[in-house]
């Protein structure tokens, strides 16, 4: 970025920036124009193609490093651009035109004030498009993960929806098409009974590797760190050792010395000591105190490693018979390329003789789905309606806990800049849902998911009570911010005469 000398008017610096910032605005301009024209032969729905340029223009705006520029216009009284996502054409219009007639330099038009809602209420029908209407609840939706028992205890679904759920998700990794139905046919009666819009995700499992059986040693006992346990394809030993299965055992082929390996959303942590055939040794290197248990269908992940799985697995081509006929949205786990999109669209298209694809919700868990979340989005929309889930159990386990606040920004930021409903989940409200009580960093937590369309909860027996808490905060929340803008209502907890005494 070119360097000026400090001014020493308003109208030297507005002239400064002014041209500074007309180069970034031509250069966005160009390259977002060229975005488009690579994405627009693909895009069928017509609709999805203002958000596909806002989101183009964006990419090509964020390539730049503005933060020497915010404080400057900040000073000048103008926007920093900071709050731009959804009209970022618009944002920079409106300071060129400021700066321009502070400058007194050439005349640049001012854009019409419509343009800055057109992109928050696109995202706004998207959201009660694919996650529901609730005009009485908070802006941020609450998704619920329905249990087993869901499928036999019709309360379950009455008991959500009247404390405030919008979405029913069912994890296809579990249970059956039997269970499944059962379970859809409660939540519709509970629906209609309470008179809520409630939709359904069925959640795809996906190429998702997890522990199958262990042995007697690992049932029984807890590993610690430096303890040293096997992952196999087969049991051999019930006693000794601890010992686990993968399913699949497609890890079992990509496993080498010094790889590190996390189980249960990063609960133990191990590092290969030594691979034999269809045997790895692991010792592990970070565990609780009180240790940790080695349990059947928990994840297990190998960060940094490309593994040679489809996104769709045969037991999901099987299961969208199902699907296809029943989910309001579908979730796409570990979905990571377009050709993924493609191939999911073209299995529901297969299936659904001619009406309307469902709406998919793209679950974002690798490095690889982070990097290419631009184009996935795009693919997919071009086709369907999309959300997009910030699965931040494996992506903190791929990309390091360390990471994940920052990544989550993005993404958050991102999917306004496409007009794409966004999901918060993982472990939300965990203590409280298990347990019966939240702790303050979970209450915060959930407070944060405010800026997201959808937060999710997992199951558990106190979910109902999780639920009704959920929606306390967000409407709380609701007072004070919109996206990255906060809202400054009236503050209330000091309201009486601050006077020295």
């Amino acid at each position: 970025m070119q360097q000026h000398p400090p001014a020493t008017t308003p109208e030297e610096e507005a002239r400064a920036v002014l041209s500074e910032l007309a180069d970034i605005h031509s250069r966005v301009l160009s390259e977002g124009r060229a975005m488009m024209e690579g994405w627009q032969p693909a895009i069928k729905r017509t609709e999805f193609l203002p958000s596909a340029e806002n989101l183009a223009h964006y990419l090509a705006f964020r390539r730049f490093n503005i933060r020497p520029l915010q404080e400057r216009l900040s000073q000048l009284g103008l926007s920093s651009l900071g709050r731009s996502e959804a009209h970022v054409l618009a944002s920079l219009q409106a300071v060129l035109a400021t700066l321009s007639a502070i400058a007194a330099s050439w005349p640049v038009d001012r854009p019409n004030p419509r343009r800055f809602s057109e992109g928050a209420a696109l995202l706004e029908k998207r959201q009660s498009d694919i996650l529901g209407r609730d005009p009485d609840g908070p802006r941020t939706r609450i998704m619920v993960t329905l249990p087993a028992e869901a499928a036999e205890d019709r309360s379950i679904a009455f008991r959500v929806i009247a404390a405030g759920a919008d979405v029913a998700r069912i994890n296809c990794a579990h249970d059956s098409a039997e269970a499944w139905s059962a379970m859809i046919a409660h939540v519709r009666e509970a629906a209609a009974t309470l008179n809520r819009d409630v939709r359904i995700l069925m959640d795809l499992g996906g190429p998702k590797i997890r522990i199958g059986e262990v042995n007697e040693a690992a049932a029984a006992g807890r590993l610690f760190r430096g303890d040293r346990f096997v992952l196999c394809d087969r049991l051999q030993t019930k006693r000794g050792v601890a010992e686990a299965t993968l399913c699949p055992p497609v890890l079992l082929d990509v496993m080498a010395p010094g790889h590190t390996v996390w189980i249960n959303d990063g609960k133990i942590g191990a590092r290969v000591a030594g691979v034999e055939g269809r045997r790895a040794t692991l010792e592990v290197f970070s565990a609780r105190d009180k240790g940790e248990r080695l349990k059947p269908e928990k994840g297990v992940n190998l960060p940094g490693v490309e593994l040679p799985v489809a996104a769709l697995t045969g037991e999901d081509i099987a299961n969208l018979d199902f699907v296809a006929s029943h989910a309001d949205i579908v979730g796409y786990s570990f979905v990571q390329r377009p050709s993924d999109v493609t191939q999911l669209l073209a299995e529901l298209e297969a299936r659904r003789g001619g009406r309307a694809l469902p709406a998919l919700m793209l679950k974002i868990e690798t490095p690889l789905a982070v990097k290419n979340l631009p184009r996935l989005i795009v693919q997919a929309a071009a086709e369907t309606p999309v959300a997009v889930m910030i699965a931040r159990g494996d992506l903190a386990v791929e990309i390091g806990l360390e990471r994940l606040p920052e990544i989550q920004e993005e993404i958050l930021w991102l999917c306004e800049a496409a007009h794409v409903p966004v999901v918060w989940a993982t472990q939300v409200l965990d203590s409280m849902v298990k347990d019966g009580a939240a702790t303050r960093a979970e209450a915060t937590d959930a407070a944060m998911g405010q800026r997201a369309e959808c937060v999710m909860l997992n199951k558990g027996p106190f979910l109902a009570e999780a639920v009704t808490f959920l929606d306390g905060v967000l409407r709380r929340m609701d007072r004070h911010q919109i996206k990255k803008t906060p809202q400054l209502s009236a503050l209330n907890s000091w309201r009486e005469p601050q006077t020295l005494g």
